[in-house]
């Protein structure tokens, strides 16, 4: 056999090795980027709009002086959507086709939880966010958002179930919540789930992506397009903004949102914090207070996927909030989560984004309400980051579509 044979066969039998390389992959990795002048972003923006205030987009770039690893404990999840703690530091992870998993902080990962009703998994559909409820030890009760095929259409909804003790399954599951109207859409479900101080639910949703439906983010008689807030029933929170405002949902929060997949109590203040999809440009990062409106899709620092201009093409009116951050280009902005732990003092209260096409995990500082560095977390590793969470032992935990759950922890 010659030499070129030999060493094709020899190239070959690695590449299947590695491509067998899944549960069991734990390679490490550190900061690579040494850069530490000039603004985090330098590409073209895909619009000449400007800025309405000084700091709101391409802000300069910082540096984590903490040396930080990124750690892949696994890499078999399929198509994970969602990630938060249990009380014990597990985690518990959806799949965006209908299955639970629980993983352990070492890697290990559970078979799929069953008992879960049928998701409409098409598009950008599926079982979307998860949290636990706060009393999780003493009532076992879970909750998540999916995306629900239903007469006239899909929509978001909201269900809750009990993990049984050997947490095989979800037990007695209810669906709590719909954003109505329906709509034949397989597009921006929001799909995120907090619980606040109450113990009362916060939801996004989205609009549903189609120019008939857009506009109902800017209408209270309908959930698409918006945060709501219910309590663990699924009914509308007393003390509501537009409680008794005749032909507006009760269960609305905000409004003149266009696809919300990120949502976080900040852990001093208290207060919300959102980010959501722009069209082409225009990613937003909002600090959500109750009644307001967010401006979709009236207002845009984006443009439509065409490059053409997005309806009037305005960027500020009266009445509506300005984004406190905006990206162009996008770094398509899913799931978030506020640095709480001593760990890694400098990142303290600092905001953790998990981006898609930008394939890196955006560390933003804020201080007063407005960001005044970012940092790009993993942008080596070429993954789409779905979510972000703080685990128990204070380090960072994230799921991206490849399937692959990080640990980002303190060297």
């Amino acid at each position: 056999m010659t030499k070129s044979i030999l060493l094709t066969l020899a190239v070959a039998a690695f590449a299947f090795a590695s491509c067998q390389k899944k549960n069991s992959e734990t390679s490490d990795v550190s900061q690579t980027d040494s850069t530490t002048t000039g603004p985090v972003e330098t590409q073209k923006a895909n619009s000449d709009y400007k800025p309405a205030f000084e700091g709101q987009t391409r802000i300069e770039r910082v540096k984590s002086a903490t040396a930080y690893q990124g750690k892949v404990l696994f890499s078999d999840l399929k198509n994970p959507w969602g990630i938060t703690a249990l009380p014990d530091g597990r985690l518990i992870i959806t799949e965006k086709a209908g299955t639970m998993r629980i993983a352990t902080t070492a890697g290990v990962v559970s078979a799929p939880i069953t008992g879960i009703p049928t998701v409409n998994a098409e598009g950008q559909g599926g079982l979307l966010g998860i949290r636990v409820d706060p009393e999780f030890e003493k009532n076992r009760m879970v909750y998540w958002v999916f995306a629900e095929a239903r007469p006239g259409g899909n929509l978001t909804a909201v269900a809750k179930g009990k993990l049984s003790t050997d947490e095989k399954k979800i037990e007695g599951v209810t669906v709590i919540y719909r954003a109505t109207p329906a709509f034949p859409s397989n597009l921006h479900y929001g799909g995120r789930i907090l619980f606040d101080k109450n113990g009362d639910l916060i939801i996004s949703t989205g609009e549903r992506s189609d120019t008939i439906s857009r506009p109902q983010a800017q209408q209270l008689n309908s959930s698409l397009g918006k945060v709501v807030r219910i309590t663990k029933e699924g009914k509308p929170v007393a003390g509501n903004p537009f409680e008794g405002k005749a032909g507006a949902k009760p269960e609305l929060y905000s409004y003149g949102h266009r696809n919300v997949q990120g949502l976080a109590f900040h852990p001093v203040s208290g207060d919300l914090w959102e980010v959501e999809f722009g069209p082409r440009g225009g990613d937003e990062l909002n600090r959500i207070e109750p009644g307001k409106n967010y401006g979709w899709p009236t207002i845009t620092y984006g443009i439509e996927y065409s490059g053409k201009k997005m309806g009037d093409s305005i960027q500020v009116k009266e009445g509506m909030e300005q984004p406190v951050y905006y990206w162009d280009p996008v770094v398509s902005p899913s799931g978030i989560t506020f640095y709480s732990s001593d760990s890694i003092p400098e990142w303290k209260n600092n905001l953790f984004i998990g981006g898609l096409s930008s394939m890196h995990i955006a560390r933003l500082v804020i201080e007063n309400n407005k960001v005044v560095g970012e940092e790009r977390l993993l942008s080596g590793e070429g993954q789409r980051f779905r979510d972000v969470t703080q685990g128990k032992d204070g380090a960072l935990y994230a799921v991206t579509d490849q399937g692959k759950l990080y640990r980002v922890y303190k060297k």
